[in-house]
């Protein structure tokens, strides 16, 4: 018997056909290499969540941000580790985040934008494949969020014919 809670960690849309949102989500799709809809839809909810816990910490604090930053201040370290926020945004940036500023730090996008494949679509088969180590570690999901310090310990794993710079797919994806 269901409790009624929703556990599958995204919302779909409200509306099932709109025929601009359809078209939004899949130049986005297309541009980050994401499989499915799904994928957006989960980055979409995890930003939905972040603007939610903004809004109440800015709300407890009565519209104070120096107030909500400090009873908010785990949550802005994490925003900023992971990239999301810079150093000088305070609480109130995260509302006007987009979806965008999500999916550019998956590790998807940040291994095609280090130029270790040629498209994004070779980025995920990458990583899903097992070829990219973060910190020497193998990691096999493309939509782990990077942290900014990681960005640099991103490289192909040492047991990789890929870590072979004369590779013919490390060849197009160098040029």
């Amino acid at each position: 018997m269901s409790t009624g809670k929703n556990t599958k960690g995204y919302e779909t849309p409200n509306h099932p056909y709109q025929g601009e949102r359809i078209a939004e989500e899949a130049d986005l799709l297309s541009r980050y290499g994401l499989k499915n809809k799904e994928e957006f839809w989960r980055a979409q909810s995890e930003l939905r969540n972040m603007r939610r816990e903004a809004r109440r910490l800015l709300g407890e604090a009565q519209g104070d941000v120096d107030a909500a930053q400090d009873a908010g201040a785990e949550f802005v370290a994490r925003l900023r580790r992971i990239g999301i926020l810079g150093d000088n945004d305070d609480i109130s940036t995260v509302l006007s985040l987009d979806v965008t500023d999500l999916l550019e730090r998956r590790l998807q996008t940040v291994v095609y934008r280090q130029g270790f494949a040629s498209s994004t679509q070779q980025a995920r088969q990458f990583i899903v494949h097992g070829h990219i180590t973060v910190n020497g570690a193998r990691v096999t999901r493309p939509s782990v969020k990077v942290d900014v310090d990681d960005e640099g310990a991103i490289a192909f794993d040492e047991t990789s014919p890929l870590a072979d710079d004369l590779h013919p797919e490390r060849a197009e994806s160098q040029e």
